[in-house]
């Protein structure tokens, strides 16, 4: 490919930021992050591969933020991460061997359910409520399988984490956020290891959209805490429906 201009390369790097700040808070940020590494020609690997370098910055940027202030206790959730790792691990190599196609025709709907569930349940992760299932049950199920899936597809990763955290163990929306940063990380790291290996990752814009990565997701954190469910509950939605849009507009 050629070279990536300065313009584009502070373009990109601005975008970054923006799609840290909303992955911060609900996920999603790919649907500004891929389009525009295509606009800047990248091919549609280059801009996969690229996209999930940069996004390490972010996950990482708001799981240290969180960490820090108490929200996640690593040593608590060991057995999640590593469920999440290999999940992943093991979705990055099926997406190699089987047809997302699937995927992209069921996912608009499971997206547009979250929305109208989220918009519908006025109370949702308002207070932390009783526990269905144990944490290592957590790890093994919900951990593994959204896991599995972000290394296998991707799209709406931490909004299924949030959800899975306040429906099945009964966590505070804010907590689940937390902990679904966490969980995304994780995911993350493992894809971009297999994509760094294969040679696909644009480096150079990988290295500018993850300072814009960096700072976006540090503030989408500090809103996350100083606002809560008043600001994650609209987000949530929104990008729903904004990924569903356009997962049903490339099909």
């Amino acid at each position: 490919m050629e070279l990536i201009s300065p313009e584009w390369l502070g373009l990109l790097a601005i975008i970054a930021l923006v799609a840290g700040f909303i992955d911060a808070i609900a996920g999603g940020g790919g649907l500004l992050t891929i389009p525009a590494l295509m606009m800047a020609g990248l091919n549609p690997l280059q801009a996969l591969a690229t996209n999930k370098a940069q996004a390490c910055f972010g996950s990482f940027s708001a799981t240290v933020y969180f960490v820090r202030r108490g929200m996640v206790k690593l040593p608590e959730v060991w057995e999640m991460i590593a469920l999440v790792l290999l999940g992943s691990a093991l979705g990055t190599w099926s997406v190699q061997l089987i047809d997302t196609r699937i995927l992209e025709d069921i996912m608009p709907v499971l997206l547009i359910g979250i929305a109208v569930h989220t918009l519908l349940s006025k109370k949702l992760g308002e207070e932390a409520r009783q526990r269905r299932i144990s944490d290592r049950l957590f790890a093994v199920t919900a951990a593994f399988t959204v896991g599995f899936y972000d290394g296998f597809f991707g799209p709406g990763t931490g909004t299924f984490f949030a959800l899975a955290f306040v429906s099945l163990l009964g966590m505070h929306l804010v907590n689940a956020t937390a902990h679904a940063k966490v969980m995304n990380f994780t995911s993350n790291i493992v894809s971009f290891a297999v994509f760094a290996v294969s040679g696909h990752v644009v480096w150079v814009v990988a290295a500018a959209m993850a300072v814009g990565q960096f700072v976006g997701a540090r503030l989408g954190a500090k809103m996350v805490m100083a606002k809560g469910t008043a600001l994650i509950k609209p987000v949530t939605i929104i990008v729903c429906l904004a990924m569903s849009i356009s997962l049903l507009l490339k099909s």
